[in-house]
């Protein structure tokens, strides 16, 4: 989720709990009451949906990460083991054999 779809999404669901705050009295009576409530449900299930899904795509950054680092450990082994077994170390002297 882009910064700038995260800050519609949040601001969104924060504007509709002001509406709700602000039509409760102004429109009054049970029918303002009514809109207040479903506009601050609507609001406050929104914020906590928003809450629970960037939760989520944290966790999903994390473990993509750790994929990642997995993979590059597990390609580092695979080329280790592929190398020749000199490869990377200095040849031994050769002992010359006494005459």
């Amino acid at each position: 989720m882009s910064r700038r779809n995260r800050t519609l999404s949040f601001g969104g669901a924060g504007l509709t709990l002001v509406l709700a705050a602000v039509a409760g009295p102004l429109l009054g009576g049970i029918t303002g009451e009514a809109v207040a409530i479903a506009l601050g449900c609507l609001g406050g299930i929104a914020i906590v949906s928003l809450v629970f899904l960037e939760i989520g795509l944290g966790e999903d950054r994390e473990r993509e990460a750790e994929r990642a680092r997995q993979e590059r450990e597990h390609e580092r082994e695979r080329d280790a083991r592929s190398a020749p077994p000199h490869a990377g170390r200095r040849p031994l002297a050769r002992r010359r054999r006494p005459r």
